[in-house]
């Protein structure tokens, strides 16, 4: 990870500024174990395009969301053109790769680390290098994590709210954990607040209970 010190953890699909874009794959995992609006799943492994940017909670996301979303546009330095599904529709001289969600943005020191999961079709080695020196590809390992799924506004208050009921709620399965928290958003901005499908992931381990 190139991040220093991670911190508090956010992530979010933020399509702000750039229209109808969607993503048009999801994160892969497999639900081990379902309570009510929690769970436990099992992520696969995964690569992540990430860039380090300034800026508070609400507005570390934004700044650095136009800089991945050129660089899955064609802003790399592959030659070769590829038919993807939307959201990158337009014509590019450099290869252009379909977003996933979620989006990822973690504390590193004063910064944040935010970061684009890339499809699952691409190994590290098949994505294209970025033009931009600012991002960076990393490789993620196979995780569980324990999740909390809500709606509403997207706001440090609600965060934080969700994220103690997640906090209770590891404890009592007895989970432990072993990362930050990661804050996830799946929809547009203009999608309105009680229909917006948002979740807290938390990296856990040992799902056994003693008696």
């Amino acid at each position: 990870m190139i991040f220093v010190k991670p911190a508090i953890g956010l992530v979010f699909l933020a399509l702000n500024g750039i229209g109808n874009v969607m993503a048009a794959e999801e994160a892969k995992y497999t639900v081990v174990l379902k309570d009510q609006n929690f769970e436990v799943r099992e992520y696969e492994p995964h690569v992540l395009a990430e860039t380090i940017v300034d800026g508070d909670f609400d507005q570390a996301g934004n700044k650095a969301f136009r800089r991945l979303f050129k660089y899955i546009s064609g802003n790399n330095n592959s030659r070769q053109k590829i038919e993807m599904a939307s959201p990158v529709s337009q014509e590019s001289e450099s290869e252009k790769i379909a977003m996933t969600s979620p989006v990822g943005q973690q504390k590193s020191q004063e910064n944040w680390a935010v970061s684009f999961m890339m499809p699952a079709s691409y190994s590290i080695n098949m994505l294209p290098k970025p033009k931009d020196p600012k991002i960076t590809l990393r490789q993620v390992k196979a995780r569980q994590i324990a999740a909390i799924r809500y709606s509403g506004f997207w706001n440090e208050k609600s965060y934080l709210q969700h994220k103690n009921k997640l906090d209770v709620w590891i404890k009592k399965q007895r989970l432990t954990v072993i990362g930050e928290p990661i804050w996830a958003r799946y929809n547009a901005p203009f999608t309105p607040w009680f229909m917006r499908r948002n979740e807290i992931l938390v990296p856990v381990v040992n799902m056994s209970k003693e008696d």
